[in-house]
Order: structure tokens, then sequence, then C-alpha cells
């Protein structure tokens, strides 16, 4: 029941700040089931937002912003769909 409590707190700390969650790359690697090499290209390109932080600059992003970027990936990809410039046989070459 403590470790019930202890998780029902922190997610109603984490609800209650007026900024979202920062992810490591490790975790948007893990999210988004892309390679990191992928994850830091989508980094440097702007692609997907995210900030270097603290004093070894390392990358975060808001779970925001992994939210906004998936949206329009979404978007893009019905468009693309809608335009017929995906083809079927792309679509079975991810699975």
């Amino acid at each position: 029941m403590a470790q019930w409590d202890d998780e029902m707190n922190k997610t109603e700390i984490r609800a209650s700040l007026p900024f979202p969650k920062m992810l490591t790359i490790d975790e948007v690697h893990e999210i988004l089931n892309l390679g990191k090499p992928m994850v830091y290209a989508l980094l440097r390109s702007g692609e997907l937002r995210a900030a270097q932080l603290g004093p070894r600059r390392m990358w975060r992003v808001s779970e925001d912003d992994l939210a906004d970027y998936l949206e329009r990936a979404y978007k893009e990809t019905q468009e693309r769909i809608a335009a017929g410039t995906i083809k079927a046989e792309a679509l079975e070459d991810d699975e």
C-alpha cells in the first residue's frame, strides 16, 4: 500500500507542476522505437525540439514536445497517404 501511495503522490505532484516532464534520449529512443543515431538526427535537424541542460549539456525532450512531434508525424503521414506518395509496398516493408 505504501508503494501505491508514493506513486500516487508523485503523479499528483507532477500533474500540479507548471511544466512537463523532461525525457532522456534513452527514454525517447525507447518510446519511438528508433535507434539512438536517428533520435540524435531528429534533434540536430530541429524536427524534434529538445534542450541541452546542466554542466554536461545533457539532451532532454519534454513530453509535450515529443507529443507534438508524434502528432506532426501522424498528420504528415496521413497527408502522404492521401496524396498517394506512400505506396502499399512501403507500408509492408516496415513490418
